[in-house]
């Protein structure tokens, strides 16, 4: 810490630390609900795949030790990051002079927040795909935020930020990949386009779209009628890749050497995860590395918006 650091730039740090925790938190909550939500359809689960929704019928209290140990770690962390949120606004726009930007997004964290929490009253007795879109985007969305506001220390006030708009449109495309990916494994349709030319879309529908209409009970993961919105996740996987390779072009004709390595690696390693879950018959810790590295790919892109860091405070990245 810098000797001759100013009580502004000790709130920006003490922000930034703050934010940091919080995005780790938000992972952490975003994995178990994960592992709650995929374990409770039965991914995971013997006889395979027979076995696959059994599990929704069953009362949350009649769970096992693994699901409860999860669940109450969910809830703890959960509670601890709603306290954090606020602590952080509080840091950003209860002092003078007011930390408007950070403020602002600590101010989405808190709504996101109180969102997620209202909406977990429902997330354990509800089969709505609405639901669990709106459980997994609120999380990505926490995490995100949380990384930006985290990265936005050091930054110059009203700087332009030349990669902003690939990153904020790619951001948009990953959120209608993610929510295509959601309907997915909300509609019980994890294996039902095996590959390319494989998909039977004249079994398919586009009720399979609707994330009010609940799933019929006793769906295999095999099920015909999500086909299309499987080949729609694809389809927007594949032109993802391809934005984020120029996006990743880009970047490093800015100088963020950094940026640009992750925006080539990350999806390399999604797609080879979503490889796997289809090849090895959606294996529960491959699902979950999947739900991960679409979180750390939002929070990248979110970083891109923000200018170049000022060298002045910290190194460049």
């Amino acid at each position: 810490m810098p000797l001759t650091e100013t009580p502004l730039e000790r709130r920006q740090r003490l922000l930034q630390r703050m934010a940091w925790v919080c995005a780790v938190m938000v992972l952490c909550i975003t994995s178990l609900s994960a592992y709650l939500r995929l374990s409770k359809a039965g991914l995971g689960c013997e006889p395979w795949p027979q076995c696959y929704g059994q599990a929704l019928q069953t009362p949350a209290a009649e769970a096992g030790g693994a699901e409860a140990a999860a669940r109450l770690a969910h809830r703890v962390i959960a509670s601890a990051a709603l306290v954090l949120v606020l602590l952080m606004v509080l840091t950003a726009l209860g002092s003078r002079p007011a930390l408007g930007a950070q403020g602002r997004m600590a101010l989405v964290l808190l709504g996101l927040a109180l969102f997620l929490s209202v909406l977990g009253r429902w997330t354990a007795q509800s089969r709505l795909p609405a639901v669990t879109l709106g459980n997994l985007l609120g999380g990505f969305a926490m995490v995100a935020v949380s990384v930006r506001l985290a990265l936005a220390a050091g930054r110059p006030g009203g700087a332009a930020a030349p990669l902003a708009p690939w990153a904020w449109l790619a951001a948009a495309l990953l959120l209608a990949q993610a929510a295509l990916g959601g309907l997915v494994s909300a509609g019980h349709a994890g294996l039902s386009c095996p590959a390319w030319g494989a998909c039977d879309l004249s079994a398919g529908t586009w009720q399979a779209l609707h994330p009010w209409v609940e799933p019929a009970a006793g769906l295999l993961p095999t099920q015909a009628g999500g086909a299309l919105v499987h080949l729609l996740h694809r389809s927007c996987g594949l032109a993802l890749v391809a934005l984020l390779l120029v996006l990743a072009w880009r970047a490093r004709r800015a100088g963020r050497r950094g940026a640009a390595r992750l925006l080539v690696l990350l999806p390399l390693v999604q797609v080879a995860l979503g490889l796997g879950l289809v090849g090895q018959g959606l294996p529960l810790a491959l699902a979950l590395a999947h739900n991960l590295v679409a979180a750390l790919l939002l929070a990248l892109l979110l970083g891109l918006t923000l200018p170049p860091r000022a060298r002045a405070l910290s190194p460049a990245l």
